[in-house]
């Protein structure tokens, strides 16, 4: 009697369980999902609300930026034009190292004036004697190449620069700095050489070859250096640093044609608040599910 009793009572079903790697479970299909699943649903969980004002004065540093190319382009140009000959290019050059040397110094805690002559005066020395010994190489590299190949060139390669630039850091490490620069970082300051040394070899003499890579490659290399110290010692000194260096370098584009100031300009209103306003509206419409469904994502960093 008992044994029919056990065998007219309905079967109680297994529950349904959220396992990742567990196969079928019994009476349910293996694409089976219950009310449950969708428990842990988020939407839009790590969506960054951004404001206005925050995101345009983060632009800054790209227009900064752009301001130190275009006033590299205008030395380039006033140059070949013997505008500027090598005595006012060597001028410049000492100018540029000794107020970069200063810079480093007071906004750097861990820096020191030893550390900085011992470490990077003595460094720089030897950049210097190497270029001075390879400035007949860089005057003659492209005597067999037209000048309108050069100047395509090299647009274009100041192009692939200030498209792989990284603008919220330096390509060269600050002081006491543990990241190593990103792969589109140098790709950035290769090509920024490369423009450098198909510009000097245009130039008529060893001096003014040596000048001219001398002053591209304080701006190219160490330029970036100097205003990612500035902006990390102090926004606001940022700040005015990068608005007096877009005036300054409006008015010397102004002086060198209307048409290039205009342009200029509307790449920096372009930069400083279309693109701001752009991104503030498109977040309107940004769309995040997050659930069971996601891979899972470590929540520390592997170190060696």
């Amino acid at each position: 009697m008992d044994h029919h009793l056990a065998s007219d009572s309905p079967q109680v079903r297994p529950r349904w369980r959220k396992v990742a790697y567990g196969g079928m479970q019994p009476g349910f299909d293996d694409n089976h999902t219950d009310e449950s699943f969708l428990e842990g649903m988020v939407m839009n969980a790590n969506v960054v609300r951004r404001d206005m004002l925050k995101v345009m004065l983060d632009s800054v540093s790209i227009s900064e930026y752009l301001c130190i190319v275009a006033l590299v382009v205008l030395v380039w140009t006033y140059t070949l034009e013997s505008t500027i000959d090598e005595n006012c290019l060597l001028c410049i050059d000492v100018s540029l190292l000794v107020s970069g040397f200063l810079i480093l110094l007071f906004t750097q805690e861990k820096i020191s004036l030893s550390i900085l002559v011992h470490h990077y005066f003595l460094n720089i020395s030897f950049f210097i004697m190497g270029l001075y010994v390879l400035a007949p190489i860089y005057q003659t590299l492209t005597r067999s190449i037209s000048s309108d190949s050069i100047w395509a060139l090299t647009v274009s390669l100041l192009v692939i620069h200030l498209f792989l630039h990284d603008y919220s850091e330096s390509t060269v490490n600050a002081p006491g700095a543990l990241k190593n620069p990103a792969l589109t970082s140098c790709i950035s300051v290769n090509a920024s050489v490369v423009a450098s040394v198909f510009i000097a070899s245009r130039l008529p003499s060893r001096l003014h070859v040596f000048a001219i890579m001398l002053f591209s490659l304080q701006v190219f290399l160490f330029g970036p250096l100097v205003t990612y110290c500035i902006k990390k010692y102090s926004f606001r000194l940022h700040l005015c640093f990068s608005i007096s260096l877009m005036v300054v370098t409006l008015s010397f584009v102004y002086m060198l044609h209307c048409l290039l100031f205009v342009l200029l300009l509307s790449l920096l209103v372009f930069v400083n608040v279309v693109c701001p306003y752009w991104l503030i509206r498109i977040q309107e419409y940004k769309f995040e599910i997050n659930g069971p469904w996601d891979e899972a994502k470590l929540c520390f960093a592997i170190t060696d």
